[in-house]
């Protein structure tokens, strides 16, 4: 054990700020050096995405005290802006201590004079995007993980136009929270204080109603769906114990779907998840309760969304009559060609319309917006990059934003929000499944149509989990060694072109992103992930047929994960 965490964990243990009950379970991991180390080890990094990290007592935990001193950083951020009325939107997720983080953080805020305003109750992340905007607010925060597991949360903050902090504003925030150095700095005042002084007000279903409003407003097919459609079209839905529960329901009943099932076991808030391994949509696991539901109502697709409800996952029959569960490119292709063709169909497609999505997501829906005479435009990973140029094209009218979307289920029609939205997403995806059926096809049906039309894309995704001090050294070894020793060759085929993103690329930030274009058309791209601990490989090959992009996908993805795992 290093000295520092050693330090740290006394530290902790002797400062007077620090409650009773964090110290009994500090005391608890006495002489358990490796314990001490992975929690006292460093500071819980916030990074351009936030905080994230297992919930706990130490200093790489999520706890009150890490989530004060962020919130913190953030007020004084805020202040030396100098801008009147300063406020924040805050909203949550079903995780455990969720409620109590955003409540603590309305409480830090109003001690340093900035309005909170607090969601009763769980409430999707792209609700915040949408509520920051509409109030005018100067910065939002959810508190989520997200996807990942139920012993982790997290805490994201946004800007005043309602898109995550990219890394420019993020980086002065993070200056502001390394000048939090005791503790003692961390203003914080009571609930009835705040609200008797009007520092905190509460957001109600007047703000809700605003909000699905306004999602249901951005459907193609209300007129279809009311002619009958809606009423013969089954949808089973999963909200994964999260916040989209609510919404997605009530967005999905008031565009005129009438039969829509939720799956009882996974409808109420459960901060462990009781049901799954892990609440993610991007994951069969997590939809085999609904699809023994689907089987029971003959359900036309099915769709689930993560505790956040800012991704989405779709699944649909194959034509053996199977459910699968669609890639997050093939849900985004899909939707692209639903709403470019929609659009165009009744002439209302504007002549600089543009589709945003990431380096890592597949060329395929790039392919279908070009072909609709759209232009595409790619980001780095993270949506607040496709939410940035939206601000970007709204400001200088340069573009019309269509569609964004990433490879990782997120989703956004619609300039109402900055971030991806499941919500929406869920409402397209059932909207086209529904439009596809009335002319005898399924979504399935559609897929094989477009892969006919451009290509077999076939993308696949290898991470590989390393946890602590020495994950993060591995992983950097392994960029080092791909950044320092690049391949000529990979699978036999000829390594064309090296795009290393770290020092900045075709007009984008920095980031330590290495990506690798192959004679053949395929690539792969190495990215340690910004919220886990975790590398991700993402692979893309385009075939002739279904079985010759298996094949090529197989081949790639074997050759350069050899070498990546020689180096883990």
């Amino acid at each position: 054990m290093t000295q520092t965490a050693l330090e740290r964990y006394q530290a902790w243990l002797g400062d007077s700020a620090i409650d009773a009950s964090t110290k009994e379970e500090l005391a608890a991991i006495s002489g358990n050096t490796k314990e001490i180390e992975d929690r006292f080890y460093r500071e819980l990094q916030f990074g351009t995405g936030g905080l994230r990290g297992v919930m706990g007592a130490g200093t790489n935990r999520m706890n009150i005290y890490t989530v004060g001193k962020a919130t913190q950083g953030l007020a004084t951020w805020i202040l030396g802006q100098k801008k009147d009325n300063p406020s924040v939107v805050i909203a949550h997720d079903s995780r455990n201590n969720s409620p109590e983080f955003a409540l603590d953080a309305a409480l830090v805020l109003a001690a340093n004079g900035v309005t909170a305003y607090l969601f009763h109750g769980l409430r999707p992340t792209p609700q915040l995007s949408y509520a920051v905007r509409v109030l005018g607010a100067s910065s939002g925060i959810v508190v989520t993980a997200s996807h990942n597991p139920p012993e982790y949360n997290g805490y994201k903050a946004y800007g005043s136009d309602g898109c995550q902090l990219v890394p420019e504003d993020a980086e002065q925030v993070i200056r502001s929270i390394q000048g939090v150095t005791s503790f003692d700095q961390i203003g914080r005042i009571s609930r009835e204080e705040a609200e008797a002084k009007g520092l905190l007000r509460w957001l109600g279903e007047a703000d809700d109603a605003a909000y699905i409003d306004t999602v249901v407003s951005h459907g193609l097919n209300r007129d279809l769906l009311k002619s009958g459609l809606g009423d013969s079209f089954n949808v089973v839905f999963t909200p994964l114990h999260g916040s989209g529960n609510w919404p997605v329901r009530h967005v999905l009943k008031q565009a005129g779907f009438n039969q829509v099932h939720v799956v009882p076991e996974q409808e109420k808030p459960d901060g462990y998840f009781s049901t799954v391994k892990s609440p993610n949509p991007e994951e069969r696991e997590a939809f085999t309760l609904a699809i023994k539901l689907a089987q029971e109502v003959g359900a036309d697709i099915i769709i689930g969304t993560d505790p956040d409800c800012d991704r989405m996952g779709a699944v649909v029959r194959n034509n053996e009559g199977e459910y699968v569960v669609l890639t997050g490119n093939q849900s985004g292709a899909i939707m692209v060609n639903y709403l470019l063709s929609t659009l165009k169909e009744r002439g209302k497609l504007p002549s600089n319309g543009v589709v945003i999505k990431t380096i890592v997501t597949s060329e395929m829906g790039a392919d279908i917006a070009r072909s609709y005479g759209a232009e595409v435009v790619n980001t780095l990973t993270g949506f607040k990059y496709i939410g940035e140029k939206m601000t970007q094209y709204e400001k200088t009218g340069e573009h019309t934003f269509l569609f964004g979307y990433e490879e990782s289920y997120g989703y956004l029609a619609g300039t109402y929000a900055r971030d991806k939205d499941a919500v929406i997403a869920s409402l397209l995806i059932c909207e086209a499944a529904a439009y596809y059926k009335s002319q005898g096809k399924t979504l399935y049906d559609v897929l094989l149509e477009l892969y006919a039309k451009f290509g077999y894309y076939l993308e696949h995704l290898e991470s590989r989990t390393l946890k602590g001090q020495d994950g993060v050294q591995q992983i950097a070894g392994i960029m080092d060694d791909w950044r320092q020793s690049p391949p000529t060759e990979i699978a036999g085929v000829h390594v064309t072109k090296v795009l290393d993103y770290l020092p900045g690329l075709d007009g984008l930030p920095p980031e330590n992103v290495l990506k690798y274009m192959l004679a053949d058309g395929s690539w792969f791209c190495l990215r340690p992930s910004g919220t886990e601990p975790k590398i991700k490989v993402y692979f893309a090959v385009c075939g002739s047929s279904q079985a010759d992009a298996a094949s090529a996908v197989q081949r790639l993805t074997q050759a350069v994960m050899e070498r990546v795992d020689n180096k883990a």
